[in-house]
């Protein structure tokens, strides 16, 4: 018999931590006959859901809970919870009822079937996100391919199933803003996606807003990978080398044909488009000289207010 443990970040989820707790418990008690562990982390909830950890975790003691300092973001959450996991397999899922916990049968009979895999990672049959939310996505899986040379087909989504060892690896690692999808393709290659159903969100709405999603992405690019570094070089380079032919090409004009060049407006376009293009790198260079003060702060992922383990 395998002990799981699962780790749920929550923020604003009082209504939903009643069921969630109890689909699980049916799952593992009902439906697998495993044993289980759960392991709440409050990410600085404006609503009531401490209070309702509590009950909990008072009514069952295999519920653990932790209360963060502030709100410090869906990925330290994750890594608080994984430092508290005695499981040999981690399961990791969102707090609002999207992931149903009558699909983790699904991920726990392949990673018994296949000891040549580490990581499961839920693909949704059906997925219920907003078209925002789809696209950031598309956009994020596309870049991630890019940057840390992850399979196009394989799908990065919260809904997981790790082995122990992998866990272990990541607490150990001291990466300033984790982000535990990029951190797993790091450490593994031995990773699949299973196809299971997604629900739709009952109460709220996601945190996900298309703001959000274009400064997680742009900050997994500059955390992982050289690539705006480098295309700005390149623009660098072409604009210098355009700009050696047209010289050679006014001057030929000039002395062969006695023809000047003419067009303020053009040439002040072209201005304002190397001024800014010098800023874009500037402030390119400037998100990574930001990176390197974060990490020479040493500033904690997360802060621990309280816990009851």
């Amino acid at each position: 018999m395998s002990l799981y443990s699962v780790v749920v970040p929550v923020y604003n989820s009082e209504p939903t931590l009643e069921e969630l707790y109890e689909r699980l418990r049916a799952v593992f008690e009902e439906t697998m006959h495993e044993e289980f562990e759960l392991i709440l982390v409050d990410d600085g909830s404006k609503d009531h859901s401490w209070d309702v950890m509590e009950r909990l975790h008072e009514r069952d003691p295999r519920v653990k809970i932790i209360q963060q300092a502030r709100n410090f973001g869906q990925h330290p959450a994750l890594l608080c919870g994984f430092h508290y996991v005695n499981g040999d397999f981690i399961i990791t899922m969102d707090d609002d009822l999207q992931h149903p916990p009558e699909e983790i049968p699904k991920l726990a009979k392949v990673i018994h079937e296949r000891d040549d895999v580490d990581v499961i990672i839920a693909r949704y049959e059906d997925r219920k996100h907003s078209l925002v939310r789809r696209i950031g996505t598309w956009v994020s899986v596309y870049a991630t391919s890019k940057m840390l040379g992850k399979p196009r087909d394989l799908e990065i989504t919260s809904f997981r199933l790790i082995r122990r060892f992998i866990v272990d690896a990541i607490v150990r690692m001291n990466v300033r803003k984790p982000q535990i999808g990029n951190l797993l393709v790091q450490t593994s290659n031995r990773i699949i996606n299973v196809p299971v159903h997604h629900d739709a969100r009952k109460y709220g709405h996601s945190g996900y807003t298309f703001t959000r999603l274009v400064k997680d992405l742009f900050y997994d690019i500059t955390s992982n990978s050289a690539f705006p570094l480098v295309l700005v070089r390149n623009i660098g380079i072409l604009s210098f080398l355009a700009s050696v032919f047209l010289a050679i090409y006014f001057l030929v004009r000039y002395f062969l044909y006695g023809m000047s060049v003419e067009g303020w407006t053009s040439t002040i376009l072209i201005i304002l488009a190397s001024n800014g293009l010098m800023l874009l790198a500037i402030g390119i260079i400037g998100e990574y000289l930001m990176h390197i003060l974060d990490e020479a702060r040493k500033m904690p992922n997360y802060i621990e207010r309280q816990k009851k383990l």
